[in-house]
């Protein structure tokens, strides 16, 4: 079965191919990229654009989006909206909070927007084209078919250039992901989906998980009135977070993003141990964390506003006793004790890990392109510049020098590994001219977003300068620091 959308309608019309178990009618496509996340849409986008080559993607979901069609309902993006979404069109209106807990930076585009932006991109100008096939409700199966989740029914495919898999980090959210613990019948554990109907039932909470979903349901529940003492927060790991006031594009805060990247790696140049280099960071505020007399042992690369660590910091209740093994009416088992229960908590479950961490592998592979983070936390961009080397560059060899796959960072020490590696792969693509001239009118670095004047002012031309002359002594005092890692 294969669902196209009437341009001219929101509704999807279903076109049987003959067949009752197995569809003997020959797909056909350039190019099949399994998943319809921001991956495998980011990918398509950039391909669509720069070649005239036919696609196919299919997807689990029954709409475009990927996890966002599981996210639950209060859920942002934790970068600007600016970062995110494909290459040809921008999410949202470039507009800047003027109130709430993100108010002076760039919107954030909510989970609702996420999935309607990518519907958008699928309807309006995938589909009108002719030269995109969307398969939803479906599963690509190794033996070359796609099978129907709907009907049953398999089609064969032949792809004549390459499968692309936009489905490595197999990302996840809670909706989708029992707690990996044990329950008794007697207590509700619910999903943060299932929050917003079920929180006036309910004086108090329970929340399980330190992650940034964690985050976000602590900071929903005390923004929604929720007195912080009628709190508790399981935090197994605290977890080292990016300044989201770094990470803003746009002439006003450029003088600060690019400055965040000089500082960085100054602290990086003078770092005398790697407890040193983070209480530099955290000095010059770069990296924050929720609770100051805790030394955070987690990095995954989550991004928060200072308003949002200063809300979470009223939470007194935090349970640091490793994982939750067992929930039950009188107590609560961890790793690491036990501690009693507060009678008719409500337990909302953030335990599950978002993204799979697997080892990398080469992006390019004979006819198999593996869709990989490439800028660290930046998946939009990742998807858009591996689509761009694909349809530019011809040796395997320099796609992947060009395509360099980061480590999905966990503990604290990967933000040196990732820094590292990040700034190898920046050292490459500046010697390139033809990529780095792409990446200048690149939507997803925000480089729409800045004007021609402040790249020539004199205050961006000396922080320019700071990075040219710290680069050298950051990247060989992180090889000594990453060098004291290793086991002796």
């Amino acid at each position: 079965m294969v669902v196209q959308l009437n341009p001219k309608t929101t509704r999807a019309t279903n076109l049987q191919l003959p067949g009752s178990s197995k569809d003997h009618a020959l797909l056909e496509t350039d190019y099949l990229i399994i998943g319809a996340g921001t991956l495998g849409l980011g990918f398509a986008d950039q391909l669509f654009t720069e070649t005239n080559d036919s696609l196919l993607i299919v997807d689990k979901h029954h709409a475009p989006g990927g996890h966002w069609n599981d996210a639950y309902p209060f859920v942002r993006l934790h970068q600007p909206s600016a970062f995110y979404g494909v290459g040809s069109r921008d999410l949202g209106s470039n507009r800047i909070d003027e109130s709430g807990i993100n108010k002076g930076y760039y919107e954030l585009a909510s989970g609702a927007e996420v999935q309607t932006y990518f519907e958008r991109l699928v309807r309006e100008r995938f589909l009108p084209s002719g030269r995109v096939q969307y398969m939803p409700l479906s599963e690509y199966q190794s033996d070359g078919t796609v099978l129907s989740l709907a009907s049953g029914k398999v089609q064969e495919i032949k792809v004549r250039k390459k499968i692309v898999d936009g489905t490595f980090f197999n990302t996840a959210v809670p909706s989708v992901c029992p707690p990996a613990y044990e329950v008794d019948s007697a207590c509700r554990v619910i999903p943060p989906n299932d929050l917003p109907r079920t929180i006036q039932d309910y004086q108090h909470f329970t929340i399980v998980g330190g992650g940034k979903t964690g985050m976000d349901v602590g900071v929903w529940l005390l923004v929604n009135g929720v007195d912080p003492n009628s709190i508790r927060w399981i935090v197994p790991r605290d977890s080292w977070l990016i300044n989201r006031e770094t990470t803003q594009p746009g002439d006003r805060f450029y003088p600060r993003f690019l400055g965040a990247k000089a500082t960085q790696l100054e602290c990086c140049a003078k770092a005398e141990s790697i407890e040193h280099l983070f209480e530099l960071l955290e000095q010059e505020e770069q990296l924050l964390r929720i609770d100051k007399s805790v030394q955070p042992s987690m990095y995954h690369n989550a991004t928060i506003a200072r308003a949002e660590v200063d809300l979470l910091s009223t939470i007194r209740d935090v349970i640091r006793l490793g994982r939750v093994e067992r929930i039950g009416t009188s107590e609560i088992e961890l790793q690491q004790g036990t501690i009693p229960a507060v009678e008719g908590s409500l337990y909302i479950d953030c335990s599950s890990s978002a993204i799979s961490r697997r080892a990398t592998q080469n992006v390019f592979e004979g006819n198999t392109i593996t869709i990989q983070m490439i800028r660290a936390g930046l998946f939009s961009l990742s998807a858009s510049v591996i689509a761009h080397v694909e349809a530019n560059y011809d040796s395997e060899e320099e796609k992947n020098r060009l395509c360099m796959p980061l480590v999905m960072p966990n503990a604290d020490t990967d933000w040196l590994v990732l820094n590292r590696a990040e700034g190898e792969i920046l050292q490459r693509w500046s010697t390139d001219k033809p990529l780095r001239s792409w990446m200048a009118s690149q939507r997803l670095t925000g480089a729409n977003l800045r004007s021609p004047a402040i790249e020539q002012s004199d205050e961006i031309k000396a922080i320019k300068a700071r990075i040219r002359s710290a680069s050298g002594a950051a990247a060989a005092n992180l090889d000594r620091l990453l060098d004291s890692l290793q086991p002796t």
